[in-house]
């Protein structure tokens, strides 16, 4: 088994110099230079996250806040500050050790085995996905906006699911209606088109920009 690594710095000698050196260790390497970025790979469920603190559009420390409900794998901060309460407030808000830059290699991949051995992550992850300020946690068929829950019939999370886990891929009605319910099922698939609505209007409650796009004329797609 091969650990997945989510490394966030926005230094990009940093970035794939560590990168380069994890890869030869053995792990898998997935990076991030800014803290959206970051929340948009959470999908990929690493088992370690190395996260700088100073990122260009919101800090280290407001990834680690807005994740650490959702992922329980460790978080090692990258960090120049080296003041107590810096190193207070990382810990405090979820993470597991820092690390001070300019730091070595070979200390660096001794604290990642460290965590690693004592983690020993039990059973399968919760597949999961950051969009915004949204979260859709796929074992439990919810939606979040930051930590509230955002209700949601059986259909329009099936809706969602499907949309969500295909970004980008458009659906027609017809299509929609054949996945959720096969090609045997009677009834009309322009009732998707309701369903849509209301999951945009309940989303639309926390967030104006709507992450189902209409494809006039062909259908929807996920743009979260």
């Amino acid at each position: 088994m091969r650990y997945k690594i989510l490394l966030v710095d926005d230094e990009m000698d940093i970035l794939q110099m560590v990168k380069d050196y994890l890869e030869l260790e053995g792990y898998l390497v997935y990076t991030a230079s800014n803290g959206k970025e970051a929340l948009e790979k959470i999908s990929i469920l690493p088992d370690l996250i190395l996260l700088d603190i100073n990122l260009p559009d919101f800090d280290g420390l407001e990834v680690c806040r807005r994740i650490r409900n959702f992922v329980d794998c460790p978080i090692v901060f990258l960090t120049a500050k080296v003041e107590e309460r810096d190193r207070v407030n990382g810990l405090k808000c979820g993470g597991d050790d820092y690390i001070v830059k300019p730091f070595s290699l070979a200390e660096l991949s001794a604290r990642i085995e460290a965590h690693l051995r004592r983690e020993k992550r039990r059973g399968e992850k919760e597949e999961l996905r950051f969009c915004g300020g949204f979260v859709i946690r796929y074992g439990e068929r919810k939606l979040y906006f930051g930590e509230e829950e955002i209700a949601l019939t059986k259909t329009e999370f099936d809706i969602l699911e499907l949309l969500s886990m295909n970004k980008g891929q458009i659906f027609g009605k017809e299509a929609i209606y054949e996945r959720l319910w096969g090609y045997e099922k009677e009834g009309d698939s322009s009732s998707i088109t309701e369903h849509i609505r209301r999951i945009r209007s309940k989303m639309g409650k926390f967030q104006t920009a709507s992450l189902i796009e209409t494809v006039w004329g062909v259908g929807y797609r996920w743009i979260g």
